[in-house]
């Protein structure tokens, strides 16, 4: 049994996020497996992965992957036509999976969670895959999540 956190602040100051290292991906994927409601996920084309850590304790995942083909609630919003979709889907990446790991739960963490993500992706995709993103998306199962901190 883990022992609780301390001061919730001092967590969310002092977290880091960072890529899941190759050596640390089954570990990933079965806490994904054992965790998330979804299960685990494969990477299917550009993938990063993300792992939020406090003094060394695992505390969320996250996956991003190449965004779906089709989203008509997304490109409508975006109001692309198919051609300029085509061309431009790259340009985002779908939050695929982001669970706070049982022995992470305190609260504003997962807000805090996706915005260093969000912040830490900007650089880091670019650098695996050669091009930039212009835009994160992500989904919330209205009757299991409120989709809030």
């Amino acid at each position: 049994m883990t022992q609780p956190f301390p001061v919730v602040a001092s967590i969310l100051s002092d977290f880091i996020v960072r890529p899941v290292e190759r050596h640390e991906e089954s570990r990933y994927q079965a806490q994904m497996a054992a965790h998330h409601y979804l299960g685990a996920l494969p990477k299917i084309g550009e993938t990063l992965r993300y792992v939020a850590t406090w003094r060394g304790r695992w505390l969320a995942q996250i996956g991003l992957s190449a965004a779906a083909l089709k989203c008509g609630v997304r490109d409508d919003w975006i109001g692309w036509g198919f051609r300029t979709q085509l061309d431009r889907l790259k340009l985002i990446a779908n939050n695929t999976r982001c669970l706070i790991l049982p022995e992470g739960h305190c609260p504003n963490l997962g807000s805090r969670v996706l915005a260093l993500v969000a912040r830490r992706t900007a650089a880091d995709w670019p650098q695996r895959f050669g091009h930039r993103l212009l835009l994160l998306e992500t989904f919330v199962d209205p009757y299991r999540f409120h989709g809030g901190a």
